[in-house]
């Protein structure tokens, strides 16, 4: 099975050029692999549809998929900004080498420590979603600022309720239906050192369809056309991100031709039906661009069979490198990395080595017959497990090693033990 640029060769499973086996050789287990140039086609991809299909756009990686500073020295080139959702992530784009003013500041909760420092670094605009926040980014704006409102258009997209975002029971944005978006928009006029240039959603992840971005597209141009009538002009439209990767059998997630040449095209012919001035489309691909673009690699350890019930392999990372088993029931592909190929010899539990009970990586998957000291290759991990990864049990969070036409370098240096404790203090009282 092959994912994203991995390919098979002579039994053992390759990525970015790179042999998986060798490379858990060589850098250990467990490990992220990142393979660069598939990150690069998406991102591409996203970019040339739109120069085609929607000219006045800015594709904004979503940091929160994986945030380092190799994949802002990857993205920024090819002319994408970035949206963040903290002051750490800003901290490592900006660092990263995107510019500041191609950045959109997200978040339910933004704190006037991290407003303050937006500011002061030029951060291009803040998405609003709270009346609180108006305050704060007065308080310490000494120019005008852009700033953008997040808006709950009430889309119910097909995924996790957890990764929904525009239920009506949402901590994210400001209701259409009950006039709260109206609200603070009007309400935006009495800074005058803000101003506003737009709205934003996200409705909800993993979407493998288009109509949902055509029902939001519906409603936030019909809200526009409402703001129109109160003389309050609308500069820019961001659709979020949510598009979907294929993470197993039965994923089929569109591409992002077809993703944004369908949201492109419904978007002029709406404007153009209602009436209204073209906004600047801003869409934030983030899963898309780097989800399959990461293959974690681990070491199976122990092998526990209970007889009639399953078999256990457990590996050496677990949910501390990755979480979403745990949060979201995700579900995963694997490989063994030297016997990609071979035929299925038996069923297997892969488990991690947390102390926990619900610590299992997959529940249930057809692998060659394994032993202690095989290298599973997880597939569809570059988003949301390197980001989401903890010390849980003062465990390591592994390294991200990056490979393009068979190299590999570190994209993330392992952790130590001591870079566990750095932070730890003696008592002093």
């Amino acid at each position: 099975m092959e994912f994203g640029h991995t390919k098979i060769k002579k039994h053992r499973l390759t990525v970015g050029g790179c042999d998986c086996k060798a490379l858990a050789e060589q850098f250990g287990t467990p490990l992220y692999v990142f393979d660069v140039e598939y990150a690069e086609s998406i991102a591409k991809a996203y970019v040339e549809v739109l120069k085609r299909e929607y000219p006045d756009f800015t594709v904004c990686y979503a940091s929160k998929a994986f945030c380092c500073t190799g994949i802002y020295e990857i993205l920024a080139p090819l002319g994408l900004g970035a949206d963040v959702v903290s002051g750490g992530e800003l901290y490592t784009a900006l660092l990263g080498g995107m510019s500041a003013d191609k950045i959109y500041f997200h978040g339910n909760n933004k704190t006037g420590k991290e407003i303050k420092y937006a500011i002061e670094s030029g951060v291009g605009c803040f998405v609003v979603d709270s009346p609180r926040e108006l305050d704060l980014i007065s308080r310490y704006a000494k120019n005008p600022q852009n700033v953008m409102v997040r808006v709950n258009p009430g889309v119910e997209a097909h995924t996790h309720r957890f990764i929904q975002t525009t239920l009506v029971d949402s901590k994210f944005g400001f209701s259409i239906s009950d006039g709260s978006a109206e609200q603070i928009i009007k309400s935006i006029a009495e800074y005058k050192n803000l101003h506003f240039c737009g709205i934003a959603c996200h409705i909800g992840s993993q979407i493998f369809e288009k109509q949902p971005f055509e029902i939001a597209i519906d409603k936030t141009t019909d809200f526009i056309v409402k703001l129109n009538s109160l003389g309050i002009d609308v500069e820019r439209l961001d659709l979020g991100g949510g598009f979907g990767i294929k993470y197993a059998d039965g994923d089929m997630p569109l591409t992002p031709e077809a993703y944004m040449s369908n949201t492109a095209k419904y978007l002029k012919k709406t404007v153009k039906e209602k009436g209204i001035a073209a906004p600047r489309l801003i869409v934030e691909p983030g899963r898309s661009i780097v989800g399959e673009a990461g293959v974690t690699l681990y070491t199976v350890g122990a092998i526990k069979t209970i007889e009639n019930v399953k078999t256990y392999a457990a590996v050496d990372g677990g949910m501390f490198d990755n979480p979403r088993v745990a949060l979201y029931d995700a579900r995963y592909t694997a490989v063994v990395a030297d016997k990609a190929d071979e035929q299925a010899a038996a069923k297997y539990s892969i488990a991690g080595k947390c102390c926990e009970s619900g610590d299992v990586l997959i529940d249930g998957i057809d692998l060659p017959a394994l032993e202690s000291g095989d290298v599973i290759a997880v597939m569809s991990t570059g988003a949301y497990h390197y980001s989401m990864a903890s010390n849980y049990n003062r465990n390591a969070v592994p390294p991200v090693v990056a490979v393009k036409n068979g190299k590999a370098c570190y994209m993330v240096k392992p952790q130590t033990y001591e870079d566990i404790v750095r932070n730890d203090s003696k008592l002093d009282f």
